[in-house]
């Protein structure tokens, strides 16, 4: 990474995702922006969850999530 970027940290354990001595890693950034009818009208949240963090979280879904091979890579 360019020095000067900020460090990406997993908001579920607090491992450094990605900064000096971990440059290229695989996370997933969620941003929402919440609307009206909702109990966070108006308020926008972002988090990073590192690879094993999502793995995790996904275990816990009641209904998995959907999977499908992808064999061309960008």
């Amino acid at each position: 990474m360019k020095t000067g970027q900020q460090e990406i940290i997993c908001n579920c354990c607090k491992k450094v995702i990605q900064g000096q001595k971990a440059p290229y890693a695989e996370f997933l950034h969620v941003q929402k922006q919440w609307g009206y009818f909702s109990n966070k009208d108006g308020e926008k949240q972002e988090f990073d969850v590192c690879e094993a963090c999502y793995d995790k979280w996904l275990e816990s879904f009641q209904i998995p999530a959907k999977k499908t091979e992808v064999t061309e890579y960008v």
